[in-house]
C-alpha cells in the first residue's frame, strides 16, 4: 500500500474529533517514528482565557497534540502492522508523560511532533517526543507512554 495511504487509513482510525482532534497531517510514518502537525487555530476557544491580551497554548493542550500524534496515531500503525484491522471498540490512556518545556507555542502557527519508538509491546507504546514551532525552535520534549486497548465483540 503507498505510503500515502497508509498515513490517510491512520487519520481515519484515530478516535478523537473536532474540537479536540489535534493532528492536522501525518507527514512521515515507519515502524520507528512519526512526524506530525498540526494548526495553532487563533479561533480556538481555549485561547479566549488563556491569556486575554496575549494568547498562549496551554501546556495540556500541547501534551496532548504529541500525545495524539506520538502516541495514538502512532500506536494505531503499529498495530497494523502487527496485524490489527479492527479498531472500532479501540480506547486510548496516557500512562505516564515527562516533558520539559523550552518556550511558550503562541497560535497562528504550525506546529511538528517527532515522536521516536522506545518500546511497543502488546499495545503499549512509549516514545521520545518533541514539539517544534512552524521556525524549527524547539518548544518542548521529553517522554511519553500510553496504551491502545481494543474491545473484542463476543460473537
Amino acid at each position: 500500500m503507498e505510503d500515502l495511504t497508509i498515513r490517510n487509513l491512520v487519520l481515519e482510525k484515530v478516535p478523537h474529533a473536532p474540537p479536540f482532534r489535534f493532528i492536522g497531517h501525518i507527514v512521515y510514518l515507519d515502524e520507528d517514528k512519526i512526524e506530525g502537525n498540526y494548526f495553532l487555530d487563533p479561533e480556538a476557544e481555549f485561547y479566549k482565557g488563556h491569556f486575554p491580551g496575549f494568547p498562549v497554548t496551554p501546556g495540556v493542550i500541547l501534551n496532548e497534540i504529541m500525545g495524539q500524534i506520538g502516541m495514538v496515531a502512532f500506536g494505531i500503525y503499529l498495530m497494523m502492522k502487527d496485524g490489527e484491522t479492527e479498531f472500532k471498540n479501540m480506547h486510548t490512556l496516557m500512562t505516564e508523560t515527562n516533558i520539559k518545556f523550552k518556550k511558550q507555542a503562541l497560535p497562528n502557527q504550525q506546529v511538528t511532533v517527532l515522536a521516536e519508538k522506545m518500546i511497543f509491546r502488546h499495545g503499549k507504546l512509549q516514545c521520545k517526543v518533541q514539539l517544534t514551532d512552524a521556525g524549527g525552535g524547539l518548544i518542548c520534549y521529553g517522554t511519553m507512554s500510553g496504551m491502545l486497548y481494543i474491545k473484542k465483540e463476543i460473537v
